[in-house]
């Protein structure tokens, strides 16, 4: 971390700073989500427990079992609460432990099954709420495990035990209560679909925002950051690129390398943040004044490198010296009282099999003859 962060620019002490912030922000945004589902499996037992009640008043079960079933339901959610604030789950590559988690609640569901068969419907339906919450963080393994275990928990209550399973309807208390164990069930299940439904929707979002994000990152990485064109490493490869094309296609392909005449003086006369202004204007004129398929970059310092697809070389020197005059007749002034800007250009055409290298010192030497004959001027080459 350090030597990689030395190499950047960045203090060492720093980027370990900004590391340990984003692992501590990250480590907040998931127990905020553990903490959001401990308190839905909360209110769900707290459902459980008032449709348990409405069976006591029934006569249907004992009323131990309404206090055993949410004080073990509470205490699996307290201590999956007590281990996340203190940051348990995070030692995990599953953070939400949904395999514990869920097999706990399956062997609840089963316990108490066995214990009160008379209620068993409530329990069974239980198993649709717990298996509603497994889709929403298990691992396509964690879900195979966890079916599996259900499995074997109804083969247990179903195959191997003779204890009958009721669905309780004697009395009108009794069906009331079944409707509503039915009806809160589909209820939580249809909730916890919106809930999965609006993560799905977040993560696409944020999906859609690391995307641009991507992107924003790569143009920067291709464009210079004071003009706003094409860095030179950029347009190197464009050269390239089009010199591979025009070789396929048999194309002409002309390039121009300009300079700032007397740049230097500009920047010990007027400053350097007057200079950055003077190639930011320039570089937004030249933008605003050739195709939109030819590629302008900054090719160093102040000079930049325009490339001209499908046009031969007359055609790049009649539009080099049309830039010439618009950018000479800018209002400059509006910079510094004085100032005049004018450029210089060196233009050439691609030869077949020509290197980019071979090409670039051509117009360099057209260059160096337009700057020779007294700047202000273009030179072909």
């Amino acid at each position: 971390m350090g030597s990689t962060a030395a190499i950047s620019g960045i203090p060492a002490s720093q980027a370990d700073g900004a590391e340990q912030a984003r692992t501590l922000a990250v480590r907040a945004r998931r127990m905020k989500q553990r903490r959001y589902m401990f308190d839905l499996i909360a209110a769900s037992y707290l459902a459980d427990a008032a449709l348990l009640q409405i069976y006591v008043f029934a006569e249907t079960i004992p009323q131990i079992v309404v206090p055993a079933y949410i004080g073990c339901g509470f205490a699996i959610v307290v201590a999956s609460i007590a281990l996340s604030e203190v940051g348990f789950h995070d030692r995990f590559k599953d953070h939400y432990l949904v395999l514990p988690t869920t097999l706990l609640n399956l062997a609840l569901v089963m316990g108490f099954s066995l214990w009160a068969p008379q209620v068993a419907f409530l329990f069974i339906c239980s198993l649709f709420i717990i298996f509603s919450f497994v889709p929403l963080r298990a691992t396509a393994r964690q879900s195979v495990i966890c079916w599996t275990a259900m499995t074997g928990m109804l083969m247990v209550l179903f195959i191997s035990t003779d204890t009958p399973l009721a669905m309780p309807h004697g009395s009108l208390l009794e069906r009331l209560a079944t409707m509503l164990v039915l009806v809160l069930t589909v209820g939580r299940c249809m909730y916890i679909g919106m809930y999965s439904s609006a993560l799905r929707e977040s993560l696409y979002k944020r999906g859609l925002q690391l995307r641009e994000a991507y992107q924003r990152i790569e143009e920067f990485a291709e464009l210079d950051e004071l003009t706003g064109s094409y860095n030179r490493r950029c347009i190197m490869r464009m050269l390239d690129d089009e010199i591979a094309r025009a070789d396929r296609s048999a194309a002409p392909l002309s390039l121009a390398l300009i300079d700032l005449d007397w740049f230097k003086r500009i920047n010990d006369s007027f400053g350097h943040p007057t200079g950055d202004e003077v190639l930011r204007t320039f570089a937004i004129t030249i933008f605003a004044n050739i195709r939109s398929f030819d590629r302008f970059g900054r090719y160093g310092g102040e000079e930049f490198l325009l490339l001209l697809p499908n046009t031969s070389r007359d055609e790049a020197h009649k539009m080099l010296d049309r830039l010439r005059e618009i950018v000479e007749e800018l209002d400059w002034t509006a910079f510094s009282p004085g100032m005049r800007v004018t450029l210089s250009a060196g233009v050439t055409a691609m030869a077949p099999n020509e290197t980019a290298e071979a090409v670039l010192a051509r117009a360099d030497r057209a260059l160096y003859a337009a700057k020779e004959d007294g700047r202000n001027k273009i030179a072909t080459t």
